[in-house]
Order: structure tokens, then C-alpha cells, then sequence
């Protein structure tokens, strides 16, 4: 790399603590707020570069004592041996967690940056398969009315987005996926997410009740962190059993797909060492013949889903949907159940409305 090369001088980082818009849970926890920490890469001319993770607050803290010293003087275009230091750097703090969400806004930061140099929209500069990614819309909270579930799962329908998934693992979810069926119609594809909340027989049992409404594909029916488990769980049900959302880094999807635990891999970008991370699980499905799908964030995962050598779908996830749209410019919207990079706005497209955002800052 030239001497002469733009150089990162800092990391600006901020956390913001974003109410939902009303009470959410899965099959396992409940929530009524969403913690966005945001990173922007700062070039010594002043260019900035943007990053997020969905995390915890304390990830701020590893960005700024920790990883921050491994990017200052750096050239913008050197993400490769910045995201390996990174990666070492953290190894006694423990790089699962906290610091991978920390190593993940970084590195998604420094893609934008880099991308934002060369005048080129992510997707352009990563050497694109496609140009559009297709999405599922996803939400249908276990702490939703029957009400609100049919409303939510039938309004994507009506937008075009022929794929839907709910939140199950309670003790009236067999109910609760009728309701949804018959919301949606018989066209549309309908996905559940039980968050790890059955045991083996329990996810076996529903599964069966479950195929009777025609699901099609089943997330984390058991906790990811039993692949023996998933795996025979995986080879008894008729739909495909997805999971992958909680991998921190490369070993832990080649472990998965290993263990033969799942028909398709999820990878989240905002965990899994940012960009560089998630190339690299897209490429371990790929080679392993597993399909592919992009957990949540979807403005950065419209960008580099273009890039996988191969993927099923983008999670179109309400939360983050609703986060992006509200904190940043430039957010990528449906059309015809797909999204689609913006060609003309460079790196992600996404322009940061601090102004906006400050009303949330708890960091």
C-alpha cells in the first residue's frame, strides 16, 4: 500500500438506547428497547465512514480502550490486516460478545470508508453476483395480539414481500401460527423462530402441528448451543431448520455446518466481525453446499447479501427496520419483495442523523 494512502486518525463512537414502539418478546425474553452502538471511522482529511452494531453499551467501552489504537495511522484501504489485528487484539478481554459486536461496527465502519474513497456503493466495490437482495419481513412478537400478528404478517404480504416470520416457543404458538396462515393466505411462505425455547421432543411435536399450516422453514427449534441436538432435531421435522444468529466468528459456522445442524446458515454482520466476518461464513456455507441467510440489519446486508456467492434471503426484521429508518438517510426500502443497493450513494448509502438520533444517547 502506498505511504501516501488516506489514513484513519480516529474512531468517533456513540450508544443510543431506542424504545420499541410497543411491548415485544420471543419464545424466551421480552424486551422494550433496542441498543444501537454507531462508529464512525474518521480519515485524517475529514471523510467519515459509518458502522453499527445491535449490542450492548459496554461495547463502546472495548472500541475506544481497545481497538481504536489498532486502526489509528492505518491506511483507510488496509481492512484486511486492520480486522486481523482487531481480532488479536481482543483475545484475553474474550472476542465472543461485547468485543465482536465492537470488532463488527468497526469493520462495517471502514468498508463505508474505504467504499466511500473509491466513490463506489458497497455492494459495487465487493463485486456484486446480483443487484437485490430478496427479504422476509419478520417480526410477529409472542407478546403480540392475534390482531396485531395478522396485521403485521399480511400487511408485508400486501407490500410484496412474499416470505413472513413469527416469533414462537409459548404455550399457545400452534394457535398463533393458524392465526398467521390465515392472515397471510395460502400464497405466501410462512417462516417460525422458537429462539431456542423447546426441547428436542417439544420442537419434534410442533414441528409436526406446524407443517400442517404449510411452514416452511424453522429457526433455532432448539438452542444453537446443543448441535447434537439441532442436528437430530434437523433430521426428524419436513421443513428446513435455520440458526446461525449468535456466531461471533468463522469457527463457529464451520462448526455448525460440521455437525450437520442446519439446512440454512444465518449470519448477522453486526456480530459476526463485521463485513470481513460475515464474507467469510458466506463462503464457508458456499462451499459447503448449505443455503445462506442474513440475520436482521438489513441496510448493510442489502449491500454485501449482493456479494454472497450465494443467498436465500435477507431477515426484513421490524425492529431494526424501524431503528434504521429513523436514525439514518438513505435506508434501503422494499420494492417487488427484494432490496435493492442504491447505485449512486457511495459505500452504504447511509448518511447518519446525529441530530435525530441525540434524543436516545445514553453514551
Amino acid at each position: 500500500m502506498s505511504s501516501d494512502a488516506p489514513r484513519v486518525a480516529d474512531l468517533q463512537c456513540s450508544v443510543y438506547r431506542i424504545p420499541t414502539d410497543r411491548p415485544e418478546a420471543d419464545g424466551t425474553i421480552s424486551w422494550d428497547s433496542t441498543t444501537v452502538l454507531v462508529v464512525q471511522a474518521v480519515a485524517e482529511d475529514g471523510r467519515r465512514g459509518l458502522g453499527f452494531s445491535y449490542c450492548a453499551a459496554g461495547a463502546a467501552n472495548v472500541v475506544a480502550d481497545t481497538l481504536a489504537a489498532c486502526v489509528r495511522g492505518q491506511s483507510v484501504h488496509s481492512i484486511g490486516a486492520i480486522w486481523t489485528r482487531m481480532v488479536a487484539e481482543v483475545r484475553n478481554i474474550g472476542r465472543q460478545g461485547v468485543a465482536a459486536n465492537a470488532i463488527s461496527a468497526v469493520d462495517i465502519a471502514l468498508w463505508d470508508l474505504h467504499a466511500r474513497y473509491l466513490d463506489l456503493p458497497l455492494f459495487r466495490l465487493l463485486g456484486p453476483f446480483r443487484d437485490a437482495v430478496p427479504i422476509y419481513g419478520s417480526g410477529g412478537f409472542t407478546s403480540y395480539s392475534d390482531k396485531e400478528l395478522a396485521e403485521q404478517l399480511a400487511g408485508w404480504v400486501e407490500q410484496g414481500i412474499p416470505m413472513v416470520k413469527m416469533k414462537v416457543g409459548t404455550h399457545d404458538a400452534v394457535h398463533r401460527v393458524r392465526v398467521a396462515r390465515e392472515a397471510i393466505g395460502d400464497d405466501a411462505e410462512l417462516f417460525v423462530d422458537a429462539n431456542g425455547a423447546y426441547s428436542v421432543k417439544q420442537a419434534m411435536a410442533h414441528a409436526e402441528r406446524f407443517a400442517e399450516q404449510h411452514v416452511t422453514y424453522f429457526e433455532e427449534p432448539v438452542s444453537s448451543d446443543h448441535l447434537e441436538q439441532m442436528a437430530y432435531v434437523r433430521d426428524h421435522v419436513p421443513m428446513a431448520v435455520a440458526a446461525g444468529e449468535y456466531g461471533y466468528d468463522p469457527w463457529y459456522f464451520e462448526r455448525m455446518l460440521r455437525a450437520g445442524a442446519v439446512d440454512i446458515l444465518q449470519a448477522d454482520v453486526t456480530r459476526c466481525l463485521g463485513v470481513t466476518g460475515w464474507l467469510q461464513a458466506a463462503s464457508t456455507a458456499f462451499a459447503s453446499a448449505t443455503r445462506f441467510s442474513a440475520h436482521t440489519s438489513p441496510s448493510v446486508h442489502a449491500h454485501i447479501g449482493c456479494a454472497a456467492p450465494a443467498i436465500e434471503h435477507v431477515e426484513y426484521f421490524y425492529d431494526h427496520v424501524r431503528i434504521e429508518q429513523m436514525i439514518f438517510d438513505g435506508a434501503p426500502r422494499p420494492r417487488g419483495g427484494c432490496l435493492y443497493p442504491d447505485p449512486a450513494r457511495p459505500g452504504l448509502g447511509l448518511d447518519f442523523k446525529d441530530h435525530d438520533a441525540a434524543n436516545w444517547r445514553i453514551a
